[in-house]
């Protein structure tokens, strides 16, 4: 047996399934692509300004030779509760279970004389075009990674060793921008609220989830977030990749227990003790309560409307936002003309 197949013997062991393996080296064919989101003004503030950083994978281990990317699937059933939460922050943070994963398969690939660094979320490097290139899945016109068994609702790791067991790649950067495992399909273009995804061009400046994890918004984005409290899956639940799908295993993965209902009361009289003993176990629990607070706050009144002009805070932070929310007459009239004009003009 190679070192290859040893470790996807082992990685199938602990219940993953979709693993790739390919050259470590750099992604310069990304350059322009990187060069032209700059020009365009659609990188977001999460992400490298360095573009070498972004294409070179030897910035983390010089001496790498191998990159392994591996799919964590998460969604463990269709059916849920609508909180405002997205699908991927209902079970424990994704980035403590994925490193758990990927501690033990480098420590697999260490104890046979190599080198292994692993990553979640926590590198520059273009994670679902080298699952991509692995042969993970492949993305779609919603910018997602899409593998056959579980479709879009997986996460992903990477690992990068000195060890030489890479394929050839699965693909190129060309053949990626056909999308022709979408074809016609343009679902998820019709399905995205700010169109953030659209024929002409993709803003994650104006992506939903992105700007539930915003810290300051504007009047538009306040209008535009419509009962979201973290997170968007508007392009996923409809894509027809994700109809007939395996359910994830992956205990860590399962929905707790208050993000099975309206937890909408709790977040908004929230203290320190409470959230760190629920929402901060979560994958939304980096961006802090109160960002959280103020999104329960603004579906509580344009979603739900609900009154919060009686609600109490000590935060200055909340205190602007209930000011602001609660002067807002909503009806659906002014939200189609007013919102429908804004991202039409930031999606050209």
């Amino acid at each position: 047996m190679s070192l290859k197949e040893e470790v996807l013997s082992y990685c199938n062991s602990l219940g993953l399934t979709n693993i790739g393996f390919i050259k470590c080296r750099e992604f310069n064919e990304l350059e322009d692509f990187y060069e032209n989101r700059k020009k365009l003004n659609v990188q977001n503030e999460f992400e490298e300004e360095d573009i070498q950083k972004r294409i070179n994978p030897n910035h983390y281990m010089e001496e790498g030779k191998t990159i392994i990317s591996i799919a964590f699937p998460y969604l463990h059933d269709q059916e849920h509760f609508d909180n405002g939460f997205s699908l991927y922050t209902r079970g424990n943070d994704y980035h403590r279970v994925l490193k758990d994963y990927l501690d033990k398969i480098c420590e697999f690939i260490i104890l046979r004389g190599g080198k292994a660094i692993s990553f979640v979320d926590s590198n520059t490097l273009p994670e679902r075009y080298i699952a991509y290139l692995a042969g993970v899945g492949f993305i779609g016109k919603n910018n997602m990674l899409i593998t056959k068994e579980y479709g879009s609702y997986v996460f992903l790791g990477e690992i990068i060793t000195d060890l030489e067991m890479y394929d050839d790649d699965n693909g190129n950067f060309e053949e990626l921008m056909k999308y022709k495992e979408c074809g016609e399909c343009a679902i998820c273009f019709g399905e995205c609220p700010t169109k953030s995804i659209n024929p002409n061009k993709k803003n994650s400046n104006i992506c939903l989830s992105y700007i539930t994890q915003k810290k300051d918004l504007e009047e538009w984005e306040i209008k535009a977030l419509k009962g979201r409290t973290f997170g968007c899956d508007s392009c996923q639940l409809r894509c027809p990749y994700n109809k007939e799908i395996k359910f994830s295993q992956i205990e860590g993965f399962k929905p707790l227990e208050f993000m099975e209902k309206d937890y909408s009361d709790n977040i908004v009289n929230m203290g320190n003790g409470e959230f760190k003993s629920t929402l901060k176990n979560t994958s939304c629990g980096w961006r802090g309560k109160n960002v959280l607070k103020r999104n329960v706050l603004i579906r509580m009144k344009m979603y739900s409307g609900k009154d919060i002009s009686a609600i109490k805070t000590d935060s200055p932070y909340i205190q602007e936002y209930i000011n602001r929310i609660k002067k807002y007459i909503y009806t659906k009239a002014f939200y189609k003309y007013y919102f429908t004009s804004k991202v039409l003009k930031l999606s050209n």
